[in-house]
């Protein structure tokens, strides 16, 4: 299904993804990026919490050094965006350190987890769980993209192809 060069390219992705969108949001006031904007998770700072608490849920399953989150409220897993863009950058870091070290023989194997939303045991494809944690994340970062256009925010830029090479 997958191997571990496209982790490692989706991990890259991502860490670029999240620093453009901490470059952008940096200077917004707190109030813009909660305003209720009619999404799914209705502001830009709950979908960011969103994929950051995702994140840290599924890598706590892929690798024991990341702890699982205590706090269960999604929503307002960080309390501000400074909060949210050291955690974010702490994250990406560890995804990014996770997929250099990975096999593609690794991604071969099942994962057993318990989960919360469920209230039961899952069982699934390793490989399947981690294109499920890239897809998750650009899923909820294209809502964030548009909650930026629409809010008359400058919104970076997501393709992939535009991925910036390693130096």
């Amino acid at each position: 299904m997958i191997e571990a060069g496209y982790v490692r390219t989706m991990a890259r992705y991502n860490a670029w993804q999240n620093r453009q969108l901490t470059e952008a949001l940096t200077e917004v006031p707190e109030d813009v990026l909660r305003e209720d904007r009619g999404a799914f998770f209705g502001s830009i700072m709950a979908t960011l919490n969103h994929i950051l608490w995702g994140d840290t849920i599924w890598m706590s399953r892929f690798d024991p050094s990341v702890a699982a989150p205590t706090n269960r409220d999604h929503l307002n897993f960080t309390p501000t965006f400074a909060v949210w863009s050291a955690e974010r950058f702490r994250m990406d870091g560890a995804i990014r350190m996770w997929a250099d070290t990975l096999r593609t023989l690794d991604l071969k194997g099942p994962l057993t987890w318990y989960s919360g939303m469920a209230k039961r045991e899952m069982h699934a494809p390793l490989e399947l769980c981690v294109a499920h944690l890239f897809n998750h994340q650009t899923h909820h970062r294209g809502q964030v993209h548009a909650m930026m256009t629409a809010a008359g925010l400058e919104a970076p830029v997501s393709d992939l192809i535009f991925l910036p090479e390693e130096k």
